[in-house]
């Protein structure tokens, strides 16, 4: 992929996604503002939302000693409690699990837990791709679909928002 002015590395200087993302026109940065970009807690807007065909593509490094880590789709970027979440990923190493939920008007789904196997190794890269479909996102982990979660959010174009935080260093957004 081109990077052009203030992009690099999927991100631009604003926080912004690549491929989908607005950029704020305020120069290329150096790579130290890239490392402070990637901090976790990170947020982002998705400029757009989400539409069937778009992908949000994370990579990382789960940590040494990790508890767990959380991926958010939100709509809108706010720490409000009655904010949407389109789904949410919680990957918790205690228990092996990879749950999944959503809110809407203030209520929580319930966790979805079922998976094949657990993807994740203490102090070893990863990817993550969240597909989203016309009913449902698809995610896969490195290559592999690991399972479907269907759209609780009616308007995809809401979805606005990523936030990622928890035992993880974020190497790579698009």
């Amino acid at each position: 992929m081109a990077v052009s002015g203030t992009e690099r590395d999927g991100i631009n200087i604003d926080g912004f996604l690549n491929n989908s993302f607005g950029s704020s026109g305020l120069g290329s940065p150096d790579r130290e503002d890239f490392t402070r970009l990637l901090t976790v807690p990170f947020s982002g807007r998705i400029k757009g939302g989400m539409r069937p065909g778009k992908k949000i593509i994370v990579m990382g490094i789960v940590d040494p000693e990790p508890e767990s880590f959380d991926i958010s789709l939100t709509c809108g970027d706010t720490d409000d409690s009655r904010a949407d979440v389109a789904i949410e990923l919680s990957a918790r190493f205690p228990d092996k699990q990879f749950l999944r939920k959503a809110c809407v008007s203030g209520e929580w789904s319930a966790e979805e837990t079922p998976i094949p196997y657990f993807p994740f190794i203490q102090d070893q890269p990863f990817r993550i791709e969240i597909h989203c479909e016309h009913q449902r996102f698809r995610i896969f982990v490195d290559g592999h679909q690991l399972f479907d979660f269907f759209h609780r959010v009616e308007s995809l174009p809401a979805i606005d928002t990523i936030k990622i935080n928890g035992s993880l260093q974020i190497t790579k957004l698009g």
